[in-house]
């Protein structure tokens, strides 16, 4: 089955209303780059800036994250309706420092991964092992368990964003071979389960993408774009990562 790629970036906490220059640049290059869908999330406070520059053009926005809830008593959340009403179209869930620093279970990110399909944002469930479990031969097993308790009971609809933690913003990255056979173990695990057309569901791959090895990444089997983090604040960069797909 052929999937469309998705190169997204992750901003994280950065970024200013002065990026807005770097998001102008992303919208101008994907333009010229017509076989990948592009997707960028940049902090809460920058989303509806962000929507309002990029309407009409080929580059969506999303959020970092949302409440399980879709309002509440809930201070310095916010609702995937919140996401919705800015503009976003997507939404990042259970990255791996959300899991870490915020103590977030796979419950939790099942929980946000259903508002996000509540609100009609395209959900981007991230999993991933760390090196203590690479090293000790469980990183099928930790991956495996994360994709159960995460992805909600037939989801239609969803990215899943394959990141080992131990590469992430770290510049190692696994080999290529690592790479096809984690994403193949996630296809089969969607498959397996009953995922709705588990065969369609596009699983990104993240961790120090840059370009000088977006391409032996990129075009591993089974890797249908990237989730990328720091190259993706400037915009040559993205633009160069993505290029693998002209």
């Amino acid at each position: 089955m052929a999937r469309r790629p998705l190169v997204a970036g992750n901003w994280k906490m950065n970024g200013l209303k002065a990026s807005a220059a770097e998001l102008t640049k992303i919208v101008a290059g994907a333009s010229s780059l017509p076989n990948a869908d592009f997707l960028i999330c940049p902090p809460a406070t920058l989303v509806a800036q962000f929507a309002a520059l990029a309407k009409g053009s080929r580059v969506a926005i999303g959020g970092q994250d949302c409440r399980a809830e879709p309002s509440g008593a809930f201070t310095g959340d916010i609702a995937a309706e919140m996401l919705k009403d800015a503009g976003a179209s997507a939404v990042i869930v259970g990255h791996s420092e959300r899991r870490r620093y915020h103590g977030e279970t796979d419950a939790a990110v099942r929980a946000k991964a259903q508002a996000a399909r509540r609100a009609g944002l395209l959900a981007v469930v991230c999993v991933g092992e760390s090196r203590a479990e690479r090293d000790a031969g469980q990183a099928l097993a930790a991956v495996g368990k994360q994709l159960d308790g995460s992805l909600p009971d037939g989801e239609t609809d969803c990215v899943v964003a394959y990141e080992p933690v131990w590469a992430i913003g770290t510049g190692v990255t696994p080999t290529q071979d690592d790479v096809i056979a984690m994403h193949g173990f996630i296809r089969e695990r969607l498959v397996a389960r009953g995922v709705a057309s588990g065969q369609g569901v596009r699983i990104l791959y993240g961790g120090s993408v840059k370009p000088a090895n977006a391409r032996e990444l990129l075009t591993a089997a089974n890797v249908d774009g990237a989730l990328i983090g720091g190259a993706s604040l400037k915009a040559d960069d993205f633009l160069a990562i993505a290029a693998v797909y002209r």
